[in-house]
């Protein structure tokens, strides 16, 4: 029998960081804000309280770092999603349902948790807003990217940062009740304006 080869510690370190980070995200779609304590996460992740405390010594950078993960994979996945896009006109239909569902799944309820918790808690809010900002700029040039867009044509910058606006708010309505039907015929009455000003 061989002996077991242990991983390098960099490598041991970012998977325990990794898995704080998907506990996080996690305990904020399972628990919201107020049920996400440092000591629940560090128990869902299997990693020992030291060891969350070396990486994330508070709630509020343990969170900005997840919200930034979850960020990461959102835009991630929403790229790989858009490679079996097809070209052509139905493409613009595909890339706003496949933002639609981004806006209503668990990473977006997580990242609302955090959104609500700043309003109020002006630590968290310092730290979220310049990340927020950030993220909110790499969306917006994905969806440019993915539909294709010309900002340089008056109004296209507009119409894009309307559809993330719309969006957004039509995952917030979909929190409380299942909002399918209403959203499906505004998002078909938006992607008709959407390509014209495209």
């Amino acid at each position: 029998m061989g002996v077991p080869v242990r991983m390098p510690q960099q490598e041991r370190s970012r998977a325990t960081q990794a898995r704080l980070l998907e506990a996080t995200v996690d305990c904020l779609v399972e628990r919201g804000w107020s049920g996400t304590t440092t000591t629940v996460v560090a128990s869902m992740a299997g990693v020992s309280r030291g060891a969350q405390l070396h990486h994330y010594p508070t709630k509020a950078s343990l969170v900005m770092a997840a919200v930034e993960h979850l960020a990461e994979r959102r835009a991630e996945e929403i790229r790989n999603e858009a490679a079996s896009l097809p070209p052509g006109p139905q493409r613009l239909d595909g890339v706003v349902d496949m933002l639609a569902a981004a806006f209503t799944g668990p990473l977006y309820v997580a990242a609302l948790e955090v959104w609500i918790a700043a309003r109020t808690d002006a630590e968290l809010r310092a730290a979220l807003v310049p990340l927020e900002a950030r993220v909110g700029r790499e969306m917006h040039r994905l969806t440019v990217e993915l539909l294709g867009a010309d900002e340089r044509t008056p109004g296209v910058r507009e119409a894009v940062q309307a559809t993330l606006d719309l969006l957004r708010g039509l995952g917030v309505a979909n929190l409380l009740s299942d909002d399918t039907a209403r959203r499906a015929a505004l998002l078909a009455a938006w992607k008709r304006q959407l390509a014209t000003l495209l």
